[in-house]
C-alpha cells in the first residue's frame, strides 16, 4: 500500500541516469533531500519531500573510495520532477536540472 503525502510533504518525480556508455561500474547514486542522505538506485523514484517552498535536492556517486558527480538544485513548491545526469567518468560533476515530463 503506498502511503499518501501529509499535508507537511509533497510526491517529487525523480529521474537518475547514467550515461550508456560510462566507466562507473558498480556504482549507486545517493539523494541528499533537505540534508539528509538516502541511498537509490538508477531510473525513475518517487519521492516524498518537505512541502515547504523551497527544498534542496542534491545527487551524488560514491565508488568507494571517493564521492564524485556532485549536483544541486533548489526545488520550489510547484516542480513535480527533477532529472539528474551522471559524468562519464568517475571524477567530475553531475548535472541536475527540472524534469520536461
Amino acid at each position: 500500500m503506498i502511503a499518501e503525502p501529509d499535508a507537511g510533504s509533497r510526491r517529487l518525480e525523480l529521474m537518475l541516469r547514467r550515461p550508456r556508455i560510462h566507466l562507473l561500474p558498480g556504482v549507486r547514486p545517493t539523494v541528499v533531500i533537505a540534508g539528509r542522505g538516502q541511498p537509490a538506485q538508477w531510473g525513475l523514484g518517487t519521492w516524498m519531500i518537505p512541502a515547504d517552498a523551497r527544498v534542496e535536492i542534491g545527487v551524488f556517486l560514491f565508488n568507494r573510495l571517493w564521492r564524485f558527480g556532485e549536483a544541486q538544485i533548489t526545488v520550489l513548491s510547484d516542480h513535480t520532477g527533477v532529472e539528474y545526469r551522471a559524468p562519464w567518468l568517475p571524477y567530475g560533476a553531475g548535472r541536475v536540472g527540472l524534469s520536461t515530463r
